[in-house]
């Protein structure tokens, strides 16, 4: 069976990039492009696994992976980060929030799979 990932990006280009990535590892993708969108299409369809930006409009990636981690429904789901925003001190802080892992941007198509490949087996 297919799994299927949420991707949470506000950026027209990057969900582009993503989903043709993902689709062509044989991913089923559905998007949001913030997080409140994101939240509501994770309770809709409890995707296998989520994307998530850090830097979205409105609510951050952070506070919905918070909200995520913290519904009872959603917890288990996995959440890998995307933030163009690697700076010292990041991956203490989004893992802290409960992400259970984290890519920089621009994507690196090989260790985008790979991460994801891993959180779908645990």
């Amino acid at each position: 069976m297919m799994a299927t990932i949420l991707v949470v990006e506000d950026h027209p280009l990057n969900m582009k990039l993503t989903r043709k990535l993902l689709t062509s590892a044989g991913y089923r993708v559905l998007e949001a492009p913030d997080a409140e969108a994101g939240l509501t299409a994770a309770h809709e369809a409890h995707p296998d696994l989520i994307l998530m930006d850090i830097q979205l409009p409105g609510m951050d990636g952070l506070e919905a992976t918070r909200n995520i981690k913290s519904d009872p429904e959603l917890c288990a789901i996995p959440v890998i980060a995307l933030t163009a925003l690697a700076m010292q001190g990041d991956e203490q802080r989004i893992l802290a929030c409960g992400c259970d892992a984290y890519i920089s941007k621009p994507l690196q198509s090989n260790l985008l799979i790979e991460k994801i490949a891993a959180a779908l087996k645990t």
